[in-house]
Parts: structure tokens; sequence; C-alpha cells
């Protein structure tokens, strides 16, 4: 009898780019183009979105056997669960709305994640035909551009008020080319409306994504991929809309270097393991006493290194 031939390695299996998950399965894209459902093999495997995976052919769809290196990785850690958002890509961009008054703690938190995972992170502040709510918002964002963050005002739906300036092809698509972006911020912000002026035919790209994946009617409920342009070199991710954003991954001795304005005023303080806190002759809290660095950045920054040193107790 012939013996049955040998399945392939999994570094022989083809690769493809997940592009949609939900629970165990993801949507994968070929490099022809071709998308198909798969599961994934065994519970250890945790394909995200913009994963590079090996997968195997069976029964009209696949099963992912393998997730290769991730380049990016960005999450949040909360007390029960992580939190996975996307795989590999080039940078965040941050959308936040006028109204409702935006929480600056939650942006501050998202803004620490990123540069614990080296990811370069922009700020959209959307809705700038709200003259008013637009102009205190931004003034609420000036510590966050003085900490060395581009701040981009927008305005994603298609409104007379608005500034030409803040439409999003003239707002964004120049800092969207040529890379990978998420979108990241709370629900109400506008991403999915930013998604739709950008790219037309994205709400049926969500309904065909739903339908592939048995979601039923479509909420954000995972994070997808949408290309930007025809010759696939740009792409959005959206993602859920999230009210928490937990920081128990990031090292309470970490936290200074992942807020830039903080760390530009460490180094000059009298005791080498200085927290920034209540230590004399710190040169941290002596660039909030002279104006130097915003009182409330650094009130956060107190707040989150007790969270964070607490989260490292538990562990």
């Amino acid at each position: 009898m012939a013996k049955r031939p040998a399945p392939p390695k999994n570094d022989d299996l083809p690769l493809a780019r997940v592009v949609a998950s939900r629970g165990r399965q993801c949507l994968i894209e070929t490099p022809q183009g071709e998308r198909l459902a798969c599961q994934m093999r065994g519970r250890k495997l945790d394909a995200i979105v913009g994963d590079a995976v090996r997968w195997r052919a069976v029964h009209g769809g696949g099963v992912i056997e393998t997730i290769e290196p991730r380049h990016t990785l960005l999450y949040r850690q909360d007390e029960m669960r992580r939190r996975l958002f996307a795989a590999n890509i080039s940078q965040v961009l941050i959308v936040l709305a006028a109204e409702p008054q935006p929480s600056l703690e939650q942006l501050a938190r998202a803004l620490i994640a990123c540069e614990a995972a080296h990811i370069p992170a922009l700020i959209a502040l959307n809705k700038a035909d709200l003259a008013a709510p637009f102009a205190q918002a931004l003034a609420r964002l000036a510590p966050y551009a003085a900490a060395s963050y581009r701040v981009l005002p927008l305005c994603a739906e298609a409104r007379r008020a608005a500034p030409p300036e803040t439409a999003p092809d003239a707002a964004l698509l120049p800092l969207l080319r040529a890379r990978t972006t998420l979108l990241l911020g709370p629900s109400g912000a506008g991403k999915s409306t930013l998604i739709n002026r950008l790219i037309p035919g994205a709400a049926a790209q969500t309904g065909e994504i739903s339908q592939a994946l048995q979601a039923g009617r479509h909420t954000t409920t995972a994070s997808t991929w949408y290309w930007l342009d025809a010759a696939k070199t740009s792409a959005l991710i959206d993602s859920p809309g999230f009210q928490q954003f937990g920081l128990r991954h990031i090292q309470a001795d970490q936290l200074a270097a992942c807020m830039p304005d903080i760390a530009a005023h460490t180094g000059g303080c009298r005791f080498y393991n200085c927290t920034h806190r209540a230590e004399p002759d710190c040169s941290v809290t002596a660039a909030v006493q002279r104006g130097a660095l915003d009182e409330q950045r650094w009130q956060l920054y107190c707040q989150f290194y007790d969270e964070c040193r607490a989260a490292g107790e538990s562990y």
C-alpha cells in the first residue's frame, strides 16, 4: 500500500494576513487578494488583525497553523484580561471628539501604551465645525502638543461650517500613505464616519466581513482591516471604542520613559531611583513648580505610577 504523503511543514505553508477576527474565527487575505474564513489551530494561537499567518486549506476554508513573529503589537492589560488591538502597525491615530468632552486620562493611557510598544501616535480632534467646544477641547490638548504629539484638527463629516483644511483628505491622507494605521478612540468619536469618508464602499466591505465571520449585524466589536488605495500600500484598521484602558503591563519604573514630557525633565534628580512624586531635589517636581511641566500631566503620572506599582506587586 502506498504511503500517504506527509503534510507540509509549517514553514512551507502559504502566508496570509489576518484582516478581521471574531472569537476563534479569522478572515485572512492571501497575497493574491482572496479572502477566506479560517479557524485557529488549538487554543494557544491568538491571531489578531495585522498578523502574518501560515495557514492550511480545509473544506473550502482554512486553518491557521502558526503566527509569524510580530514587528509591533498594541494591547491593553486590564485586571482580568489582556485586550489585543492589532499587530504589525506603523502608527496609531487616536480619534477624539470635541463634544462630548474627551477624557484626557484615557488619552494619556493610550499614548503610554503606544510609547511602551514603540509605535508612533497622532491625535485627531474631530468635530471642527463646533467652533466653541472645539476651541475648548483644543486648548485642553495643548499639553499633549507640547509633549511632541501632533494634534490634527478634523471634521470627519462633510459639513459646510468646517474649515476646508479639516476635511479628512486634506488633514489626514498625506500622513496615512504607505503606512498601516490603527484608529483608536472612545465610542462616538467618529472613527467609523472617518473610514466611510476615506474609503468608498467601506460599509459594504464591513457587511461582507460580518457575513464571512457569521457575525450577524455588524457592530465594531473587533478590529477590521481596510485598504486605503488600490495598490494596497496603505491601510486603516478600525477598532472597538473603549472607555477604560488598563496599563497593568507597564512597570512603574518604566512609566516616566513612556511620557515624553515627564522624561524630558528626568536625569537631574538627587536620587538615582527617584519616583518623581515626593522625593527632595527632584527635577520633575521642580519643573512642575516653575511651570515648565503641566501639573495635570504630572498628577496623571503619579496616579498611573501607583496603579502600575500595585499591579506589579500583585503578580
